[in-house]
């Protein structure tokens, strides 16, 4: 089985991209064209977002780098010891929202100190595929756009973020044992 999706891979892209073109063809537009807009217009993009970028990387590195990481992890650890979550998940579950380069460091951490088979690393594994950059994605994608009004989306995706991270700790609880 391995063997047939290593030998479709090495194919997909390059079929995708005439099976695209072949589409195009018929259809008569023209792809070259419409791919040299779409460029343009993604290059629009990424300059109307290098702002919002800047801003959220260096919002991220004083959050780290204050001591602010570390003084609320101090202060929400005595509740989640006594919920059952292990403190050492913390940093990953505070830094997860904000920053994805960010939490895959400190995921790397966490997988090289305890072991990747561990309750900690099995669990920072599943709250990693369980949650995402909400404040990161927010950030970046309203502001580039305009919408200053969020109204619930940031609490609703913080709100996930926290379900993802609860269940991820019950699962990986249920599952590995703690």
């Amino acid at each position: 089985m391995i063997g047939i999706v290593q030998a479709v891979s090495r194919f997909a892209i390059t079929v995708f991209i005439i099976f695209i073109s072949a589409i195009g063809f018929y259809r008569k537009v023209p792809v070259y064209e419409a791919f040299i807009e779409g460029a343009k217009e993604g290059l629009t993009t990424v300059v109307r977002i290098l702002p919002y970028l800047t801003a959220m990387l260096t919002a991220i590195g004083v959050f780290r780098s204050s001591g602010a990481m570390e003084l609320l992890i101090q202060l929400v650890s005595p509740l989640t010891e006594l919920a059952g979550i292990p403190a050492e998940l913390l940093p990953l579950a505070f830094m997860r929202p904000l920053s994805g380069s960010a939490s895959i460091g400190i995921l790397a951490e966490m997988l090289r100190t305890y072991g990747a088979d561990s309750f900690i690393g099995r669990t920072a594994s599943t709250m990693m595929g369980s949650t995402e950059t909400t404040l990161y994605t927010a950030g970046i994608y309203l502001g580039s756009v305009g919408i200053k009004d969020t109204r619930y989306i940031l609490a609703a995706g913080l709100f996930a973020d926290f379900m993802g991270f609860a269940a991820s700790v019950v699962v990986c609880s249920i599952l590995f044992g703690s």
